[in-house]
């Protein structure tokens, strides 16, 4: 039974999850996603709580392609007030914290973070694995080539499935070598990767699962939805919801959502098939 520790407590991954999004930067691609007010903040929350999320990622540096680079100093500036009033009016919520930086992994945890979301799996700071060891939270380590400067000038593979299982195992190897236990990864869509790239990586994304950990997919309202349907980020939501059941058809045991009814929905829908299969549905 795959299942991860947080805060003392197992979480079952067995049955897929769902982690709500909450973006603490102004320039998030993805307008709706935006709090910077602790009232807003809070409302969004227990919305998302109210409708099923496991769990909240909370960044506060944009990883969009091109975003602006801005101090470790800001980024704490935005994230801890956000982090310890969540905890303070949600004790028992489970808060990931995005960012590649291990400063701010580690104050993020002491101030009540359950799991660190590493868009870089340790590349972009030589102390974020050793940090993590010695936290003890899940880790999430995703696949991207540069960093979010750089990395639309990166996206070129000659076996692009192939390249990110390798990476993703090299990272999985170094970070048990350090003894960190509960490893999640993500294939990064949308991350040095063509439209095409990100067809190509969800369609073949059941190879994921040798790899023997969770898998985390997040595709909500990327560009590979919106610029294929010609539509914008706001109006992506039924595109997302589509390749969310894709991605848990090829093993995802976490989906990281704007929209997280929707998301919640699609897992009780495909289990409630799957034991139709089985012959114990209940529905």
């Amino acid at each position: 039974m795959a299942s991860i520790n947080c805060k003392g407590n197992l979480i079952d991954l067995s049955t897929p999850r769902v982690m709500g999004i909450l973006n603490l930067t102004p320039d998030s691609f993805y307008e709706g996603s935006r709090f910077t007010h602790a009232d807003a903040v809070l409302a969004q929350t227990e919305k998302m709580l109210t409708e099923g999320a496991d769990f909240i990622d909370v960044g506060a540096y944009s990883s969009r392609p091109g975003a602006a680079d801005i101090s470790v100093d800001e980024e704490l500036s935005r994230l801890l007030p956000v982090v310890e009033v969540l905890i303070k009016n949600f004790p028992n919520l489970l808060i990931s914290v995005d960012t590649f930086r291990s400063k701010v992994a580690k104050q993020a945890v002491q101030a009540g973070a359950a799991l660190i979301n590493d868009i870089s799996a340790g590349h972009l700071d030589e102390n974020m694995l050793t940090t993590i060891a010695a936290l003890q939270v899940p880790y999430i380590m995703m696949h991207m080539k540069g960093n979010p400067q750089t990395m639309n000038n990166l996206a070129q593979y000659n076996d692009l499935v192939k390249e990110v299982i390798y990476y993703l195992s090299e990272r999985i190897a170094a970070a048990r070598a350090l003894g960190i236990n509960d490893v999640i990864v993500d294939p990064g869509f949308g991350f040095a990767k063509t439209i095409a790239h990100n067809f190509e990586l969800l369609n073949k994304s059941e190879q994921l699962q040798m790899l023997d950990v969770p898998v985390l997919m997040g595709v909500s309202r990327k560009s590979m939805i919106y610029k294929t349907l010609d539509v914008s980020a706001a109006e992506a939501l039924n595109g997302t919801t589509v390749l969310n059941v894709v991605a848990l058809q090829k093993g995802a045991s976490i989906l990281r959502v704007h929209d997280v009814k929707p998301a919640v929905e699609a897992v009780r829908l495909l289990q409630a098939l799957s034991q139709s299969e089985n012959g114990t549905a209940t529905i």
